[in-house]
């Protein structure tokens, strides 16, 4: 007796559906279809792996929303009132130049005095003088040269003391004193003189009227200085300062006149002078000092 076929037709089997059949065999062959099974094994493994790699996606957007969502967010106040999205201040809240300027307070700190001013007029011009205290020491050392000192003299006849038309010009201009002192190294000599008048105005007033060629102080020797410029041609120059006017003669102390050649005649004039000048206004600097320390 033949069998036919028992039940319908074969059921669609699903390994990932519940519930499902396996195929329908004859009864004969019981093994599994491998074949099958492994096919259906792979297609589940590419679902996982699609599933995964799309579920990340979708993540990674999310963050990305979220993260964009806090900065609009935090950033929020800034781009409704115009303010850079940067949270920097706009150039309106800068502070200006004027804020980087320190101040400070007005000092009461007077201004430094003058010197000149203490040798310009006799009011303030008091400290002692003389020709000793103008003109100290035994030598005088101006660079690498040094001058042994000779006679000095203080009068107040000032007109004795020049020549020409100085005593002239000395007596009209109110001269109130003259000193004199005399240098001298290897035969050449020179005597500065220093008149004294009350005011600056004075002072040079006098020295514009005067003509060197004529209008010269007198030579003074003595102590170590033999007699020159008494009749040969000697060099004289004059200048002001304050209310000092001052003088030199310059000449050889064996005679012979002086020429333009002689340049280390008119070096030791030239040296007397700028010593003078220095004396002077070293003397309206001490009194300057003294009376700011007052």
């Amino acid at each position: 007796m033949s069998y036919g076929q028992q039940g319908g037709p074969p059921s669609q089997w699903d390994p990932w559906k519940p519930h499902s059949q396996q195929p329908w065999s004859d009864g004969t062959d019981q093994t599994p279809d491998w074949a099958a099974l492994a096919e259906a094994s792979e297609t589940r493994n590419k679902r996982r792996r699609l599933l995964f790699i799309g579920g990340g996606a979708l993540a990674t957007v999310a963050i990305g929303a979220a993260v964009a969502v806090a900065v609009v967010s935090a950033n929020g106040d800034n781009s409704a009132s115009g303010s850079p999205a940067s949270g920097l201040p706009s150039t309106a809240d800068l502070p200006g130049e004027s804020a980087a300027v320190p101040s400070f307070a007005p000092t009461s700190a007077p201004p430094p005095l003058d010197p000149k001013d203490f040798i310009s007029g006799k009011d303030k011009d008091t400290a002692p003088l003389g020709a000793q205290i103008l003109f100290p020491g035994t030598q005088l050392t101006m660079g690498e040269t040094v001058y042994k000192k000779g006679a000095t003299e203080d009068t107040k006849n000032c007109s004795a003391a020049t020549k020409g038309g100085l005593p002239k010009i000395l007596t009209e201009g109110d001269c109130t004193r003259f000193m004199r002192v005399s240098y001298v190294k290897d035969g050449i000599a020179v005597t500065v003189g220093v008149a004294v008048f009350d005011t600056e105005a004075k002072a040079q007033k006098v020295k514009g009227k005067v003509d060197t060629k004529k209008d010269i102080v007198r030579s003074l020797s003595g102590k170590g200085v033999k007699d020159f410029c008494t009749s040969a041609v000697c060099r004289s120059t004059s200048n002001s300062y304050g209310r000092y006017a001052y003088f030199t003669i310059t000449g050889f102390t064996n005679g012979r006149d002086m020429t333009d050649k002689d340049t280390a005649a008119f070096k030791a004039g030239d040296d007397l002078a700028e010593f003078t000048f220095r004396q002077i206004r070293r003397r309206g600097e001490a009194q300057a000092s003294a009376a700011a320390g007052e």
